[in-house]
């Protein structure tokens, strides 16, 4: 039985990597903390809780993440991290969020409201080029 570490280490990257997330200008984020753990009172104090962590980040370029990954251990399913990875890319205001056990990968494409089983991750020219088309970009100049 696999846990998450090891679908990640054994499945996850290297699937990522061949799909050329890990080239120059493209990366993977690992484990980013994007929001600080809830403060929860209790007695006369408060307690922080676990800051929420997206497993993977996927950045076009350093400063333009398209997506959110999550990972779950190899003996779940896909869909067990369907509603964790959609928080993530609401959290991030991201239009694309994959859910993944290593095997099985559920694409979650906010642009056209949908949730698919794929059989790989796309490349960040491919999700760049739907990204753009699926998003109206309104140039500077055009405000002038």
């Amino acid at each position: 039985m696999t846990n998450e570490a090891d679908t990640c280490r054994k499945f996850v990257v290297p699937k990522l990597q061949s799909a050329g997330w890990d080239s120059d200008p493209h990366s993977i984020a690992e484990q980013r903390t994007i929001t600080d753990g809830r403060v929860i009172p209790v007695g006369k104090g408060f307690v922080r809780k676990p800051p929420k962590r997206v497993d993977y980040l996927l950045r076009f370029t350093r400063d333009f993440p398209l997506a959110v990954v999550e990972a779950k251990a190899s003996y779940k399913s896909a869909t067990d991290a369907v509603q964790q990875a959609r928080d993530y890319a609401e959290i991030l205001d991201l239009k694309y969020a994959y859910a993944t056990n290593g095997a099985e990968i559920i694409e979650i494409d906010y642009f056209k409201g949908t949730e698919t089983r794929v059989a790989d991750f796309p490349t960040p020219d491919d999700l760049w080029r739907r990204y753009g088309s699926s998003k109206t970009v309104t140039h500077v100049s055009e405000h002038l």
